[in-house]
């Protein structure tokens, strides 16, 4: 059964629907150029079940691995990726490369 998606409505994603240069943002309160949620990267590229987060856009300088699973949604429209984890349990929980 095909849903049709109301504007400003994400469709599901796939990995295959994630961008080299997507913008990452966890569930929080704030925006980062004008899209709501809390910045927490930029995709490098995907590496099997994981996002690879560019170094240049990270706290510490280095790459970091987050799973897959944690996406919510993908907005290709923006060029956002939102996850479903808070900005606190991402960099807590992501893997360091």
């Amino acid at each position: 059964m095909n849903k049709a998606v109301s504007e400003g409505e994400s469709q599901p994603h796939t990995a295959g629907d994630i961008r080299e240069h997507m913008m990452v943002h966890a569930m929080g309160e704030g925006s980062h150029d004008g899209v709501e949620g809390v910045h927490v990267g930029t995709v490098d590229c995907i590496e099997g079940v994981y996002i690879k987060l560019t170094k240049s856009d990270s706290p510490d300088g280095r790459h970091h691995l987050i799973p897959l699973a944690w996406v919510a949604r993908v907005d290709p429209e923006r060029n956002v990726v939102f996850l479903n984890k808070d900005p606190e349990t991402v960099r807590n929980e992501w893997h360091e490369v």
